[in-house]
């Protein structure tokens, strides 16, 4: 199983601190979407950065990029036009417990 890395650019500074209502809640369905991921094995870890730039990160796996460009498209904050994303392919070459 391949690894991947998606960044999530909010689409402007303080993002976290100035949400719309409408915003909250797209991104309370995105961290729903995550935790199931979480649960079914395929998240590897995400979080927010942070800061005046809210960047999300996400590392999963996938078996091919095809799967893993659909795991990032349907992410709700995308389907949305509240986040673009940014797919890449990833190695987690050190992981703390596993190495």
């Amino acid at each position: 199983m391949a690894e991947w890395i998606y960044f999530l650019h909010t689409p402007r500074e303080d993002f976290a601190a100035t949400m719309t209502p409408e915003e909250e809640r797209v991104w309370g369905l995105h961290l729903e979407r995550l935790k199931r991921m979480l649960a079914e094995g395929t998240l590897i870890m995400a979080g927010p950065t942070l800061g005046r730039i809210n960047t999300g990160i996400a590392v999963f796996e996938a078996p091919d990029e095809a799967a893993a460009r659909r795991i990032t498209d349907e992410d709700p904050t995308i389907t949305s036009g509240f986040a673009t994303g940014e797919l890449r392919g990833f190695r987690a070459s050190l992981l703390r417990g596993r190495d």
